[in-house]
This record gives C-alpha cells, sequence and structure tokens, in this order.
C-alpha cells in the first residue's frame, strides 16, 4: 500500500519528537502503528500522537512499505519529473506513481536541420518515411532561422514532401502534435525557444480553435496560422458543408488580429464549408 505524502509528513514530523493532532494524521497506516505500540494516542478531548520508538518506525517503514528513507520518499513524491529507478529506490515499487515514460514529439522535414542538442552543434537529417523523436527537447535548440511548423494530422506529417511547395519561403521544421499527450512538451518547448511557429492544421472552426486555444494563448505573436495562397478555391471546390454545419465556434472573433485568419474565417463563412488539411497532400 502507497503511503500518501501527506501522511509521510506527518511521519516526518513525528520523528522529530513532535506532538501533533490526531484529527490531522487519520490514516489505517496510523492506527496499524498504534496498534504496533510505534505510535501512542494522548488525550480525552483533543487526541494528540507521539512516537514512542523511531528505530521502531524506521524498521515497520522498510520492512512493510519498503522505504529505507522517509525524507527522501517525500522529496521524491513531490518531484514533478521523476524517473521509475528513483521510485524503486525510495519505495521498492516503481509504478507507486504515475510516471510518464515517454516524453517529447516527434519532428520531421525535408531539410538539414541545423541545431544545438545539449550544446552541441547538431545536423539533423532526415529520411523519407522515417521520423526523428526528440526526447531530452528541453537541450533542442533549432537553428533561428528555422520556422517551426506544427501540424496537426498525421498524414500531412507523414508526407510533408509532397507539400513543400506552399513552405519553399521558410526553412521548415515540422512538429507533430500526437500523440496529443505530448502536446503539452511541445507547447513548452515552442516558449522557451525563440523561432516562429506556424500551425498547419485543418480549415475549419475546431481546427481555428485548437490553434488559438492551444498554441497562440501560449505563444502571442510568436505564431501564425498557415492560411494558402488558394484557399478560397480550395474551400470551395472540396471543402464540406457537413462539417461547417456541425462544428460550433468555440474561440472569440473579436480577439483575432491575425488578417489572413480573419479572411479565412469570412470564406468559411461565405462558402458554408470547411476543408481537412489532407486536401493539401495532393494539391
Amino acid at each position: 500500500m502507497k503511503i500518501p505524502v501527506h501522511i509521510a509528513e506527518k511521519l516526518l514530523q513525528l520523528t522529530k519528537g513532535d506532538k501533533i493532532p490526531s484529527s490531522s494524521a487519520k490514516h489505517t497506516l496510523i492506527d496499524e502503528l498504534v496498534n504496533e505500540g510505534i505510535i501512542e494516542r494522548n488525550g480525552r478531548i483533543q487526541k494528540t500522537i507521539h512516537i514512542t520508538n523511531i528505530n521502531s518506525l524506521f524498521q515497520y517503514l522498510q520492512n512493510k512499505h519498503g522505504i529505507n528513507d522517509l525524507k527522501k520518499y517525500i522529496e521524491v513524491i513531490h518531484k514533478e519529473n521523476v524517473q521509475r529507478s528513483e521510485l524503486v529506490e525510495v519505495s521498492s515499487d516503481s509504478k507507486m506513481k504515475k510516471v510518464r515514460t515517454f516524453k517529447g514529439f516527434l519532428i520531421n522535414s525535408y531539410i538539414p536541420i541545423q541545431s544545438t542538442f545539449n550544446t552541441k552543434p547538431t545536423t539533423l537529417n532526415f529520411t523519407d518515411g522515417i521520423f526523428k523523436f526528440i526526447y531530452d527537447f528541453e537541450n533542442f535548440i533549432p537553428e533561428q532561422s528555422i520556422t517551426i511548423v506544427g501540424i496537426e494530422n498525421p498524414e500531412n506529417f507523414r508526407f510533408i514532401d509532397k507539400q513543400k511547395h506552399y513552405f519553399k519561403d521558410i526553412k521548415p521544421l515540422f512538429v507533430s502534435r500526437y500523440p496529443q499527450n505530448q502536446s503539452k512538451d511541445l507547447i513548452k518547448w515552442l516558449q522557451s525557444i525563440p523561432n516562429k511557429y506556424i500551425h498547419f492544421g485543418d480549415f475549419d472552426f475546431a481546427g481555428i480553435g485548437i490553434y488559438l486555444n492551444e498554441y497562440k494563448k501560449h505563444l502571442s505573436d510568436k505564431a501564425t496560422f498557415f492560411v494558402p495562397e488558394n484557399i478560397d478555391f480550395l474551400i470551395s471546390e472540396n471543402g464540406s458543408k457537413e462539417r461547417y454545419n456541425k462544428q460550433k465556434v468555440n474561440f472569440d472573433r473579436k480577439t483575432i488580429q491575425e488578417e489572413k485568419l480573419i479572411e479565412l474565417i469570412n470564406l468559411i463563412h461565405k462558402n458554408k464549408k470547411g476543408l481537412d488539411q489532407e486536401r493539401l497532400i495532393n494539391e
């Protein structure tokens, strides 16, 4: 049984010789320790607890819960990014706390990307059909001339070579929004680097909402929404009325200052259609 951190903190306080209100440390573990004679309750109205034998407490925690160091156990539980090896060290249980084994995100490109990784200059080369996964993203810094392009849908991310004519004026590094549980890592990384960000998503209210609510609000003027020059033709010829009719606007249009994005919203309303970004793959 995992010991809750607030109970572990109370036990640590007791090891220093303190007496604490019994009401502040209600847990089955405390009851067990009282039954074992390791902790004693005193008082009739306002009960307090104190330790009668510190060595017995340490032995009990070690034998029953695999905890060799109560203070270190508390420190590890409080850590935001903890490794399974640390959990095993302090509690003999790698699953005692939910751990994200895999952090980071996928990247792709059709040009070599100059960057710095762990303070060392690095050139990333890409092969069609093989993506790279950035794990230590905190130490990955692309050259400032690189523009980060966030791609919403996996198929567009896979076939970027077929869409490179849309990005001929920039040096793009493409990043994937999926798997979605990695997106917080992506935002954190984008906030930490000076590079410009372009969001390449679906040309509909849902895609615009993702951009505004998940990216723009964190990246401000550094971020823009990708709108191709022929978007009016693409929407009118290939857009979906069903998509327009089903989707709801989940953003405040009055707060938008990007002219191209405002024009896109007007085109969606004019045509009463939305467009999947996959349509650009073979355009």
